[in-house]
């Protein structure tokens, strides 16, 4: 995955803690057993962010010759792990833990730290990619990709893009 002679020297995982729902009871317990399993390997470290829920009105897919018509739902939002991956990204290039960066996401929110890392402070940085497509955005400014299997990397509920 890493060009040669690039070990790894630690693992940052970015995540939330989530809560059951009701078509998944058990969720919340797996991911607290991943995220235990996780704190018991060296050199891996976690960092949470949080879930926000809250009700939203939505439009329905369209029905032709019919008037837009819109629902209720619950919204859930994964916030602040994409900030504190890009805020580790930076914090670490510019104090020189690193001479390549590998990112696990696919997450164009992600380009401007990218883009730093790479232009302004010399590191190299690449990206293994857990969607069917890559991100257009990142593509021009990552040294290298990688497609990966999402199911490697343990319980997730709905990736970004």
């Amino acid at each position: 995955m890493l060009p040669p002679g690039n070990p790894v020297a630690e693992i940052k995982y970015y995540t939330a803690l989530v809560t059951a729902r009701p078509g998944d009871p058990d969720q919340a317990a797996r991911r607290q057993l991943y995220s235990r399993a996780l704190r018991t390997l060296p050199g891996v470290s976690i960092h949470l962010g949080h879930f926000v829920t809250h009700e939203v009105m939505m439009p329905l897919a369209p029905v032709p010759g019919r008037p837009q018509q819109y629902a209720r739902v619950i919204k859930t939002e994964e916030k602040g792990s994409d900030v504190n991956l890009a805020t580790h990204l930076l914090h670490d290039a510019h104090r020189g833990r690193f001479e390549v960066a590998v990112i696990v996401s696919n997450d164009s929110d992600l380009l401007e730290p990218i883009k730093i890392v790479r232009e302004e402070l010399g590191k190299k940085v690449g990206v293994l990619n857990p969607h069917k497509r890559p991100s257009r955005a990142l593509l021009p400014h990552i040294d290298f990709i990688k497609a990966i299997a999402r199911a490697r990397f343990g319980p997730r509920s709905s990736p970004k893009q």
